[in-house]
């Protein structure tokens, strides 16, 4: 069976991933810890970010991988915290610890400036270099207090529009139809599915 690794170190983004791309018929690779090492630090672009992830993960495994980079945009925040949203109020805070750190810095803020998206762009690449991306964007809002049990990072506190529910009161299904992440992947499918043929 032909293999496709996922360049991430994030258990919540792998779970995902896996998931949205389930269709494939392809064994599942995790990082390893020396091909976990050659993952270079994120910069403030999504793309750069993801082709980097991709691309260093497609080359120190050998096969074909897929990466993403993704961030939450507030509009009161001036499109912050952005690329940055996994590192957003410095080392060491958990996901619990960065949705405070959000929540007061819109303290104050009323509830019609507290619109905001999802981004990602996902990337796949393969060990002689190739690489294509696709990008997939979720509108909503943050709300003041966090809800609901499923999901990581933001989810519990960004509102989903079209659903009128945060992301983490959705099931997992319902999100990945929905998600940034699940737009991206589910566009970058075809290529995804080429290389691996190909490989």
């Amino acid at each position: 069976m032909v293999e496709l690794l996922v360049a991430t170190e994030n258990p919540g983004k792998l779970h995902e991933v896996r998931a949205i791309l389930d269709v494939l018929s392809v064994e599942w690779l995790t990082l390893r810890p020396e091909w976990a090492a050659a993952l270079p630090d994120e910069g403030d672009d999504y793309e750069a970010n993801a082709r980097a992830k991709a691309l260093a993960g497609a080359a120190a495994s050998g096969r074909v991988a897929v990466g993403d980079d993704s961030g939450l945009e507030v509009e009161a925040l001036h499109g912050a915290p952005g690329p940055r949203s996994a590192r957003y109020g410095g080392p060491g805070l958990d996901d619990a610890g960065r949705n405070a750190h959000l929540l007061g810095a819109l303290r104050g803020v009323g509830p019609d400036a507290r619109g905001a998206r999802f981004v990602c762009v996902a990337a796949v690449a393969t060990p002689e270099g190739g690489c294509a991306v696709a990008r997939g964007e979720c509108e909503g809002a943050i709300l003041d207090a966090p809800r609901g049990r499923e999901g990581f990072g933001y989810d519990p506190l960004f509102w989903v529009r079209e659903r009128s529910c945060t992301m983490a009161e959705l099931a997992p299904s319902e999100k990945h139809a929905l998600s940034h992440r699940g737009r991206a992947f589910r566009s970058l499918r075809p290529e995804i599915e080429r290389l691996l043929a190909a490989s």
